[in-house]
């Protein structure tokens, strides 16, 4: 291994996927606080959000082991939130799932393994990695059953991440981050219930909910996960997995009455279109975060109602159903 760390320099921070709706507000938390200067991987020609002006993003393919490794010379840390699928296009083609996250995945983690880092934080899934719960709400010692090929997929990394870093001493951290909701999440890409109530809302479309009350979630406000992220990025235990949630949960119904009640002096109101259950939908998923509180001191800090109106106020001024 080429050692990459001198004591007191500037660390520079790869963050691969950081041009999406999670990555994005990473990075511009990263560039405010100013410690650190930060390079993004994406596959598009340019990333999908904003990015501060100072920050260097790159067009590539993580699979390609001389494009990734190029990257890594030059870095001390690495982010890993690229992922090309959702939950529900997994179902649609698991085996495409498969194919376009996996081996990026996998390839950037072994070509990290041939440098120094200070640290690896590979952000998987909380939301889709246990399957359906024992009990409630879910620690990290729960059993992972994932119910979803995107769950599988994902849990699938974090063995390879745990593998790297038990045979190649990969200072490997893994985030499992509940149901993330905020300014930026749109809501036609079924990245989200929240973001897609907003969306059919603001089309003044019905709202579709499977079951009388739906699903039961840990809904985390975006500013509140990337602070978790940073968390375990810097103080977080090598090979350690962590999850980054609430501990509160709220069913779909719940999310509509208060997005109803948000939504109303702006004119919108929001109808719903009940369907039947759906028997791959896990019926409740809340996470325990006390081991991240405990091992940094993280908390969430925005309550549901305020998360809720800071991304209305986002969709409504931004036009986001447009």
């Amino acid at each position: 291994m080429a050692t990459k760390i001198q004591s007191g320099r500037r660390l520079t921070t790869l963050v691969v996927g950081g041009g999406g709706f999670i990555g994005s507000h990473f990075v511009w938390m990263l560039r405010t606080r100013g410690d650190r200067d930060v390079v993004v991987v994406g596959r598009g020609s340019k990333p999908r959000f904003s990015l501060p002006n100072d920050v260097r993003y790159v067009q590539g393919d993580a699979a390609d082991s001389s494009f990734i490794g190029g990257l890594l010379e030059h870095c001390d840390e690495v982010v890993d939130l690229a992922y090309a699928t959702v939950p529900k296009t997994s179902f649609d083609d698991p085996v495409n799932d498969v194919l376009v996250n996996l081996p990026a995945t996998v390839n950037l983690l072994r070509q990290a393994s041939q440098y120094r880092l200070r640290r690896v934080l590979l952000v998987s899934s909380g939301g889709t990695v246990y399957g359906n719960a024992a009990y409630l709400p879910i620690d990290e010692m729960h059993p992972t059953n994932p119910v979803s090929p995107y769950g599988i997929t994902k849990l699938a990394a974090e063995k390879y991440a745990l593998l790297f870093h038990r045979l190649e001493g990969l200072p490997v951290v893994i985030a499992r981050p509940g149901n993330p909701y905020g300014p930026n999440q749109l809501g036609n890409l079924g990245q989200g219930f929240i973001g897609a109530a907003m969306f059919a809302t603001l089309k003044r479309q019905p709202v579709s909910m499977f079951g009388e009350r739906g699903t039961i979630r840990d809904y985390v406000y975006i500013e509140d996960l990337v602070e978790g992220l940073l968390a375990a990025l810097n103080r977080g235990h090598d090979g350690e997995v962590y999850n980054i949630g609430t501990g509160i949960g709220l069913d779909n119904r719940a999310v509509i009455d208060e997005l109803d009640l948000v939504a109303r002096p702006s004119g919108f109101s929001v109808d719903v279109e009940v369907r039947p259950s759906r028997s791959f939908d896990v019926e409740a998923n809340v996470l325990s975060s006390a081991r991240l509180t405990y091992v940094t001191g993280w908390r969430p800090k925005t309550d549901f109602k305020a998360g809720l109106e800071k991304t209305w106020t986002w969709a409504l001024s931004t036009g986001a159903a447009l």
